[in-house]
């Protein structure tokens, strides 16, 4: 059995901006401040190491920022269930299809992996009809670093569906060199798609196995992808 982890923000779906601003006023109830909000790239990160990063740089304590965290999340994530919109999150190209092809497959495995908060990212694909595919994944209340959720992903899998995953067995989905970082530190394979805000020239300088300009290619690099023998 094969395990495939995909992320959610520039990968499977784009929120068209309106999370930054959302997460920001949760900035501003919890800690006074947004920070350099609209100066931060948040591609790739987990939302824990945005909180820290922003936070840091302006001038809160390291102690301070990790005991606020729980408030940060609940904060945030009452603001974006109440206020993410349907209208503005964009479906990315070929996702729904390759979705209910691969949810069929016996032999594959499929779940999350995205520095989202868990239920942010639920909130997320179920505006659009995709939480149901993915029954288990590794999220931001795993790690504030992307390398810190492959364990947890590879254990939930393993819970989920019986047996074991190696990190061989695994193919990470992404659309950031962060993506493609963390599987590399556990020697996945990653497949970066082009859809996010990172050019597929750097996604491929960053050591991705395979880049594509969208995941309507995926089948035609990767075997997996394909139909069922």
């Amino acid at each position: 059995m094969r395990l495939i982890l995909f992320d959610v923000d520039g990968t499977l779906v784009d929120c068209g901006g309106q999370v930054r601003p959302l997460f920001g006023a949760a900035l501003e109830e919890v800690f006074g401040t947004a920070g350099d909000l609209d100066g931060y790239d948040f591609a790739g990160k987990t939302d824990p190491r945005i909180v820290l990063d922003l936070m840091t740089a302006a001038g809160i304590a390291g102690d301070a920022i990790h005991a606020a965290l729980p408030r940060m999340r609940t904060a945030y994530l009452r603001r974006l269930e109440a206020g993410l919109r349907r209208e503005s999150i964009r479906l990315l190209p070929a996702v729904a299809e390759l979705l209910a092809r691969l949810a069929v497959r016996e032999e594959l495995a499929i779940g999350l992996l995205t520095g989202n908060w868990e239920r942010g990212a639920r909130a997320k694909l179920g505006r659009v009809g995709l939480d149901g595919y993915f029954p288990f994944g590794a999220f931001g209340e795993d790690g504030a670093e992307r390398a810190d959720l492959v364990p947890a992903a590879l254990a939930r899998a393993a819970a989920c569906r019986g047996g074991s995953f190696s990190p061989e067995e695994t193919l990470i989905v992404g659309d950031s060199p962060l993506d493609v970082a963390c599987a590399r530190a556990h020697g996945a394979r990653a497949l970066a798609v082009a859809t996010g805000r990172t050019p597929a020239a750097a996604l491929a300088e960053a050591g991705a196995d395979w880049v594509i300009a969208d995941l309507g290619r995926a089948s035609d690099c990767l075997p997996v992808f394909g139909e069922s023998p």
